[in-house]
C-alpha cells in the first residue's frame, strides 16, 4: 500500500478519472444519492488529492481508496473519504486519515460525517460541532478537530 498526495495539476488523466470513477461508483451509485460530485473544489489551488495505492501487476498501483482534503482559510476541511468495497473493513481509511492529519499539521479541521461514522471520525480527535443535517437523505454530523495546545 502507499498513499500519494498531489495536486490537481499532478493528476495525470487516468488517475484522475480512476478518483472520479471511485468516488462516483460509491456516493452516486452505491449509496443511491445523485449529486454533483464535480463540484469545481478539486481545481482550487490548495486542494490535496490523497490516494490509496495498491500495487499491481507491473508495479501499476490500483486506486483503492481516497480523500480530498481542502483549504478554507482558517481551517482545512477533510471530505470525499472513500474505499472500494472489496477492501473495507482493514484499517485502511485509518491509514487515510492518518496521513491527511499529517498533511493539516497543527491546524483545525472539519469535515462532515455520514452519522453512522461519527464514532469513527472520534476516534481521530474530532467532535460534534453542530447538529445532525440531511445532505441528499443521508443523515451527516458536522465535526471539528482543534489542535492540541
Amino acid at each position: 500500500m502507499e498513499i500519494r498526495t498531489l495536486a490537481f495539476d499532478e493528476l495525470d488523466p487516468r488517475t484522475a478519472y480512476a478518483v472520479w470513477r471511485l468516488r462516483q461508483d460509491v456516493f452516486v451509485v452505491e449509496q443511491e444519492c445523485p449529486y454533483p460530485d464535480l463540484d469545481g473544489r478539486d481545481l482550487e489551488p490548495g486542494t490535496r488529492h490523497l490516494l490509496l495505492l495498491e500495487e499491481g501487476p507491473g508495479g501499476a498501483g490500483r486506486l483503492i481508496g481516497y480523500l480530498r482534503l481542502l483549504e478554507e482559510g482558517t481551517h482545512a476541511r477533510i471530505g470525499r473519504v472513500v474505499l472500494v468495497a472489496s477492501v473495507r473493513g482493514r484499517g485502511l481509511a485509518d491509514e487515510l486519515m492518518h496521513a491527511a492529519l499529517r498533511e493539516i499539521g497543527e491546524r483545525p479541521c472539519v469535515l462532515d460525517a455520514q452519522s453512522p461514522l461519527a464514532d469513527w471520525y472520534a476516534s481521530f480527535g474530532f467532535r460534534v460541532s453542530g447538529p445532525e443535517f440531511l445532505e441528499d437523505d443521508i443523515p451527516h454530523t458536522p465535526m471539528r478537530r482543534d489542535p492540541t495546545p
